[in-house]
């Protein structure tokens, strides 16, 4: 009996301790003096998801990265959600492409009070130059040549050094390693299109988002069923044209886009008698996580290896470090 009553003073008394102790850390813990655990890296936003995908990999775990747009959302035809107003108004740095990609979340940030720097990281790029669009639509799709995305790279890396120059370190180092695995990815991509017979180095897609990516790896956009941007409606003579223009030059396949209805496409494939690609090209953004497309190099990767293996050529593995 003497045990038993024993063991149950230990316990009061233990628990007592216990009670006492959790007051102390909360008394602590509220005073006003006290400094507050708080998580004190900047706030990023980033717009589409190939940018947002840059962004992570040179920011790392030293910054607070939300991409407003989500794998398979086309950013020319993205219509802004409550939500991205207050994401826009909270962040410290605001990283759009620019180029009028993202018309709706450009309106978006020029409406709204903006306390973040506003940078628009791919018109650190000069626009390509083509005959059938004015100079006042400058092309976006600057990424399609990878040289071009070391150029965006290097643009985010300077920013997110002037956000957080604590971080100047982690930053460099990260950029370096990515740059690295671009120079790679540059060269693999150029081996992979030759592979194509030269007669059949024609590119034929749904809207025009791989004029960078052509004119840097030796293809020709033979043409494509809309302009650069997919808000386009492409009008019955428009496809006859391009279908003509198909069977004219002898085009093995053409590519329809993961994110545009392929049911235009395909009547322009119908008419012109040819298949259109097993494997439809990521143009405007990255896959879906755990795809063959999740990072902006995968879905590079995944777009040459079809555009090469269609085109009559060979589709090599992408060699991992």
């Amino acid at each position: 009996m003497q045990n038993l009553f024993w063991t149950r003073g230990r316990r009061r008394w233990a628990r007592a301790c216990g009670v006492a102790l959790l007051a102390g850390l909360l008394a602590i813990a509220c005073r006003p003096d006290m400094p507050q655990i708080t998580d004190a890296r900047p706030n990023v936003v980033a717009t589409s998801t190939i940018l947002a995908d840059l962004t992570r990999r040179v920011g790392g775990a030293e910054i607070d990265l939300v991409s407003l747009l989500k794998p398979g959302d086309d950013p020319h035809v993205y219509e802004p959600v409550p939500k991205d107003t207050q994401r826009i108004e909270d962040a410290d740095l605001i990283l759009y492409n620019g180029y009028n990609l993202e018309p709706g979340l450009i309106r978006l940030m020029e409406s709204v009070g903006v306390r973040g720097r506003k940078v628009a990281i791919a018109e650190v790029v000069p626009p390509l130059e083509l005959e059938e669009y004015s100079s006042a639509v400058p092309d976006p799709h600057v990424w399609g040549d990878v040289q071009n995305a070391i150029l965006m790279v290097n643009a985010i890396r300077d920013e997110l050094i002037r956000l957080s120059p604590q971080d100047e370190a982690a930053f460099t180092q990260n950029a370096a390693d990515l740059i690295a695995t671009l120079q790679r990815l540059d060269g693999w991509i150029t081996q992979q299109i030759q592979t194509i017979p030269p007669a059949q180095r024609q590119l034929v897609t749904t809207h025009d988002a791989f004029q960078y990516y052509a004119k840097a790896y030796g293809l020709t956009v033979l043409g494509t069923l809309i302009g650069i941007s997919t808000e386009e409606q492409p009008s019955a003579k428009t496809l006859q044209t391009l279908a003509d223009a198909i069977k004219a030059a002898d085009v093995p396949t053409i590519f329809a886009e993961t994110a545009i209805n392929p049911r235009l496409i395909n009547t322009v494939a119908e008419e012109a008698g040819v298949p259109l690609a097993d494997t439809e090209l990521h143009a405007d953004s990255i896959g879906a996580p755990g795809g063959d497309a999740a990072s902006y190099v995968e879905m590079m990767v995944a777009n040459t290896r079809a555009i090469a293996r269609n085109l009559g050529g060979t589709a090599a593995a992408w060699p991992e470090p």
